[in-house]
């Protein structure tokens, strides 16, 4: 087998902190990896410029200039972490054998790109970077991240536990990948869909050297929605069951009320009819917030909008 051509894929938003750290960190495991003819000397780091406000896609063009190692593409706005990451995946995929697509906050062991590489030559078209323990995480990071993942798993949702966005990917598996048109996406969740033979790089992830983390709680959460419902009809038919039960139960109700009725048993109950409206009603507008954000999602994939748009290349620009 030929030394593979590989391309390592940073999402970036507002990052002009830590980007000069990192990107001489990915330089120089490139630079081992091909040294070690583990790689071809044509392989690249290529940022995707998530519609960053800072210095960012400025840093990033100084980079291209100063070594052709580096590489990017400027989304023309900001479309999320997950759209910047497929963009990214996509141009590469012109260009390349293989991608591993990573944060650029140096959160993530960047020497366990070597493993990866080492797990591809054993035939692996994917290979997903998990954690091996949350030593660095606050116990409710922890707690939340933990229930996030059962929470997936029991909607159906097929994810490894404790990977995030950092994997390798051959390009057989993205030109497999490229037929998935959904315009909602969850690629933690998408790519064990593809197949393939894949296996697990155990490695230990640390604090980030410089900026602030762009996921805050809310984002999260929003994240955690976004897996659920764009993957799993369960919550749907949870719900539905959930309403065959209270049909159940009002039916039992409603018998329970006639013969209190005609033995001239009843009494006025304010309390207790209040409490069954309320339950109802929350029941109600549960369900119909589930059925709404379905209904949403499918709004948005009938319009067939583009992902992302890029608007700017740093090769383009060298070339002017």
């Amino acid at each position: 087998m030929k030394n593979p051509v590989l391309y390592v894929v940073i999402p970036c938003y507002n990052e002009q902190q830590v980007l000069p750290i990192t990107a001489p960190l990915f330089k120089e495991e490139m630079e081992l990896l091909i040294k070690k003819e583990k790689i071809s000397d044509k392989s690249k780091i290529l940022f995707v410029n998530d519609g960053s406000k800072d210095l960012t896609w400025d840093i990033i063009c100084s980079l291209s200039k100063q070594n052709n190692i580096f590489s990017g593409i400027s989304l023309s706005r900001n479309r999320g972490h997950q759209n910047a990451l497929l963009a990214g995946l996509m141009e590469a995929k012109k260009h390349c054998d293989i991608t591993i697509s990573i944060d650029c906050d140096g959160q993530d062991d960047i020497t366990a790109m070597e493993k990866m590489v080492d797990a591809y030559y054993e035939g692996n078209d994917i290979v997903y970077g998990v954690r091996a323990q949350r030593a660095t995480d606050t116990f409710f990071k922890k707690f939340t991240a933990q229930s996030f993942y059962k929470l997936l798993r029991l909607m159906g949702v097929e994810v490894v536990y404790n990977h995030a966005d950092y994997r390798l990917v051959s390009k057989r598996a993205l030109e497999a990948f490229s037929d998935f048109e959904e315009v909602n996406l969850f690629l933690r969740g998408m790519f064990p869909l593809v197949g393939f033979k894949s296996t697990n790089v155990y490695y230990d992830r640390i604090e980030r050297l410089a900026g602030e983390s762009h996921y805050p709680l809310a984002k999260m959460l929003s994240l955690a929605i976004e897996g659920i419902t764009s993957l799993s009809i369960k919550p749907i038919r949870i719900i539905s069951v959930l309403g065959f039960l209270i049909a159940a139960l009002s039916f039992i109700g409603v018998v329970w009320t006639l013969i209190q009725f005609f033995t001239s048993k009843t009494v006025s109950g304010w309390p207790s009819l209040m409490c069954v409206v309320f339950f109802v009603s929350g029941i109600e507008l549960f369900a119909l917030g589930v059925v709404g954000e379905y209904v949403g999602k499918i709004y948005l994939e009938v319009k067939n909008r583009p992902k992302y748009i890029i608007s700017e290349r740093t090769d383009e620009l060298s070339n002017n």
